[in-house]
C-alpha cells in the first residue's frame, strides 16, 4: 500500500479551509459535465486527504480528470488554495502510483516533444507536410477519434503555422521608442516561440512602442509550466533554469497564461529547496503578464482604428490563477473601432488546460465544443485569447462547428492598431 511521501505533500491545513459549501460546483468544468461529487474540487479535496493514507486507482482517476483551471479558486468564498493542493498532489501520484507502461510512454513523449523548441522546429516540416497532403484532416475523422482519441486530438491540435514562421528567430533586443520607461525581459517559451513567435514579436513591438526596452534572450528553453501542471518532477529543473537565466532582469514579462501562472508560483514549487527557495520567491515577484505592464504604464503610442467585433476569451491561468481579467479588456478598449463582446460561461475552461486535451481528449472535446458554441453565439468576427493552448483549442472546435473563428492574442490586436 502506497501513500503520499514526504516531498511536498498536499497540506492538511489547506484542506481544512474547505467547508464544502458548493460555490465551486457550477464553475468546475468536470462537475458541470458529469455532476459527480468526486469530479468537483471539494470531492477531490476529500480524495487528497485519503491519499495521505493510501493512493487508490479512483483517487488517481479523479485527480487526472481535473483540468487545473482554478475556476474554483476564483469562486471560493473561503479562500481555499486548491491551486496549491492540486499542484502538490499530482507529483505525488506520478512518484507513488505505477501507471501502465503505454500511459507512461505517451506522457514522456508529450513532455519530450512540447517542452523542447528545437525538437518542435525539427517537427515543423512534418506538420506542414501533413497539412498540405491532407493527412492531418484524415487523423481527425470520427472513426479515428473512436479508435484512438489521443492520436486524433494530437493531430487535430497541430497549429496551422507556416514552416517559415516556425523557423523564424526573434531579435534579442527591441529598443524603446521615445523616452525610456523601463527595461523588461520577455520569456520566449517553448510552443510559443516556435508556433506563436508572431505573438512574441507583437508583444515586444507593442512594449517598445509604449516606451519599454525589451530583451528576448534565447534561454530558457521552457519554464516548466506544462510539466508542473501535470505533476512531472522535470518541471523543477526547468524552473531553476528559468530563474538562473532571467533573475538578473528587474521585470520578466510573459504573454502565455500558463507560463505566467507557473512562474509566479515558483516560490511555492521550490519552497523546500534551501539553495532556491529565496531566489524563487524574489523571481516570482518580478513576473508580470504583458497586459499588466502595459495597462499599468498607460498608452503612449497612438492607437489607430481596428474595425472588428472581438469576443474576449478568459484564459484560465490568466483569469483564475493570476487574477488578471480587467487589464486585457482595458487595453483592447483603447483600440478605436474595436468592439469587445463577452461570451456566456466565461469562467468555464475551453478544455485545453496545458496538455489536458492530449491526455484526456474526450472531456476536453466536450468542453471545447461548449466553449466554441458560446463564442460563436456572440456573433464575433474573431476571438482574443492570451494563451497558445486556448488558441489551438478554440480554432479546432469552431472549425468543427462550421465557422472557424480566427484567434488573436490581445497584443496582436494592439500591434495591428499601433503599426
Amino acid at each position: 500500500m502506497s501513500a503520499f511521501d514526504d516531498v511536498r505533500p498536499p497540506q492538511i491545513e489547506l484542506m481544512d479551509d474547505c467547508v464544502h459549501c458548493g460555490f465551486c460546483l457550477p464553475t468546475c468544468p468536470t462537475y458541470v459535465l458529469w455532476g459527480e461529487e468526486m469530479d468537483s474540487p471539494r470531492g477531490r479535496i476529500v480524495l487528497m486527504r485519503q491519499g495521505h493514507e493510501e493512493i487508490s486507482a479512483p483517487l488517481v482517476e479523479h485527480i487526472d480528470r481535473c483540468l487545473g483551471c482554478m475556476a474554483c479558486v476564483t469562486a471560493c468564498p473561503s479562500g481555499v488554495k486548491y491551486d496549491k493542493l492540486i499542484e502538490d498532489t499530482r507529483p505525488q501520484l506520478e512518484r507513488n502510483f505505477e501507471r501502465p507502461a503505454p500511459e507512461r510512454a505517451y506522457r514522456r513523449l508529450v513532455f519530450e516533444l512540447f517542452t523542447h523548441p528545437g525538437r518542435l522546429r525539427a517537427a515543423a516540416p512534418l506538420v506542414a507536410a501533413a497539412r498540405r497532403t491532407g493527412l492531418a484532416g484524415l487523423a481527425r475523422r470520427p472513426r479515428l477519434r473512436r479508435l484512438s482519441p489521443r492520436l486524433s486530438s494530437l493531430a487535430g491540435l497541430a497549429p496551422d503555422a507556416s514552416l517559415r514562421r516556425a523557423l523564424k528567430r526573434l531579435p534579442t533586443r527591441f529598443a524603446a521608442q521615445g523616452e525610456r520607461r523601463g527595461s523588461v525581459a520577455l520569456l520566449q517559451g517553448c510552443v510559443q516561440r516556435v508556433f506563436f513567435g508572431h505573438v512574441n514579436e507583437a508583444t515586444a513591438r507593442v512594449l517598445a512602442a509604449d516606451g519599454f526596452e525589451v530583451h528576448a534572450p534565447r534561454a530558457p528553453r521552457c519554464c516548466g509550466a506544462l510539466q508542473l501542471h501535470s505533476g512531472d518532477d522535470g518541471a523543477l529543473e526547468l524552473a531553476k533554469g528559468t530563474i538562473a537565466a532571467l533573475e538578473g532582469y528587474d521585470t520578466i514579462v510573459v504573454n502565455a497564461a500558463g507560463c505566467g501562472s507557473a512562474m509566479k508560483d515558483y516560490g511555492h514549487v521550490l519552497r523546500d529547496e534551501p539553495d532556491w527557495a529565496e531566489r524563487a520567491e524574489r523571481f516570482a515577484a518580478k513576473v508580470r503578464d504583458a497586459t499588466e505592464v502595459l495597462a499599468e504604464a498607460g498608452p503612449r503610442a497612438n492607437r489607430r482604428p481596428v474595425h472588428m467585433r472581438v469576443a474576449y476569451h478568459d484564459a484560465c491561468h490568466l483569469a483564475h490563477a493570476q487574477g488578471v481579467r480587467a487589464e486585457p479588456r482595458e487595453l483592447l478598449r483603447q483600440v478605436p473601432g474595436l468592439e469587445l463582446v463577452e461570451p456566456a460561461e466565461w469562467e468555464i475552461c475551453c478544455g485545453s488546460a496545458g496538455v489536458y486535451n492530449l491526455l484526456e481528449p474526450e472531456p476536453a472535446a466536450e468542453l471545447g465544443e461548449r466553449k466554441a458554441r458560446n463564442l460563436l453565439d456572440t456573433g464575433a468576427e474573431a476571438v482574443a485569447a492570451a494563451n497558445p493552448g486556448c488558441a489551438l483549442q478554440i480554432t479546432r472546435h469552431t472549425a468543427r462547428l462550421g465557422r472557424a473563428l480566427p484567434v488573436y492574442h490581445p497584443l496582436e490586436l494592439l500591434a495591428r492598431s499601433i503599426h
